[in-house]
């Protein structure tokens, strides 16, 4: 018994010098994680977008396009309509970037009044991008719309055509907007090779439908001699043809528009005093919005300014294009 208590007592001993010398240590521990096994999955980029208004047909048609495309490109877009208010667009950007979206979308209210709000969610590392309307003096990685100069000027040559070189027209305009100042410009640039052509009144539609049918209403009671009215979007357009109905006018003067909403498009193939209006595509500027933050997301160059295309229609189209 002394024996095999003196043998248990060398074993120990000797266990005890070993774990001395080389150190005693639990068996390594396996990794949570294979080394080849999969990498995790990346995050969802998040896209804030605050845009001008759900009443108009031209912006549900550009969403349906971004969100159709931001499906494709599997982001996350989270969209508000400001409704022609600047403190409420303010307010849902600001939003946006206490949420850390990863980018942002603005069609601003007033192009001139945003750039704070911008330039400030830029500065926090979100890049922003305008569709539609820019944003003047404000830090934008990239711009996307219409070729809204151009589309100014076809329309004003169509309209000095249908005038055959001279009148008196009028302008309902939404001159916050920088989008409309560049078809004003375009227009007025177009009305120059015509100098019997006279702009006589712009006034202030606003865009919105009501609000320029009244301007309408104020124009023709103070232009007796009046040719012709532009209307900076459709539903001025539609708003000034309100107008004319009204007051008995609508053979007397003829409207011009922008946008070709399925509305504006019935009305002209309908041959009333709209004749015709420059188009714009809203879908392709939806998309490709969508797809240039993505190539910026990529790390890929993308173009400070994407024109997209514009185009007129009239009656003589739009027959021809319901017979294809």
């Amino acid at each position: 018994m002394r024996g095999f208590r003196g043998m248990r007592n060398s074993v120990f001993a000797m266990a005890f010098f070993f774990c001395v010398v080389f150190g005693c240590s639990p068996a390594p521990r396996a990794p949570d994680i294979a080394p080849n096994g999969p990498a995790p999955a990346a995050k969802q980029k998040v896209i804030g977008a605050s845009l001008l208004t759900q009443g108009h047909q031209f912006y549900r048609d550009l969403v349906a396009a971004m969100e159709a495309e931001a499906a494709q490109q599997g982001f996350a877009l989270r969209v508000q309509y400001a409704e022609f208010q600047s403190p409420k667009q303010i307010n849902q950007i600001e939003t946006f970037v206490q949420q850390g979206v990863d980018a942002l979308i603005v069609a601003p209210c007033d192009s001139a009044g945003i750039a704070p709000t911008i330039n400030d969610a830029a500065a926090k590392g979100i890049p922003v991008f305008t569709a539609d309307i820019a944003a003047h003096n404000a830090n934008v990685v990239s711009h996307i719309a219409s070729d809204n100069v151009l589309g100014g000027k076809l329309i004003g040559e169509y309209l000095a055509k249908q005038l055959n070189g001279k009148g008196n027209v009028a302008i309902i305009d939404n001159a916050e907007v920088a989008s409309v100042q560049e078809r004003v410009a375009g227009f007025e640039e177009a009305l120059k090779a015509y100098p019997e052509i006279r702009i006589v009144q712009k006034a202030p539609g606003f865009g919105r439908r009501d609000k320029a049918m009244r301007a309408a209403q104020d124009v023709i009671q103070a232009q007796s001699d009046l040719n012709a009215i532009f209307g900076i979007n459709d539903d001025s357009a539609l708003g000034a043809l309100a107008a004319l109905e009204s007051a008995g006018l609508q053979e007397k003067i003829l409207i011009f528009g922008y946008d070709g909403t399925p509305e504006a498009r019935d009305t002209i193939r309908a041959g009333k005093a709209l004749k015709a209006d420059t188009v714009q595509h809203p879908d392709e500027i939806g998309r490709i919005t969508i797809q240039t933050i993505a190539d910026h997301f990529a790390g890929k160059p993308v173009p400070k300014i994407v024109p997209v295309r514009v185009d007129i229609i009239d009656k003589a189209s739009l027959d021809a294009e319901q017979k294809r």
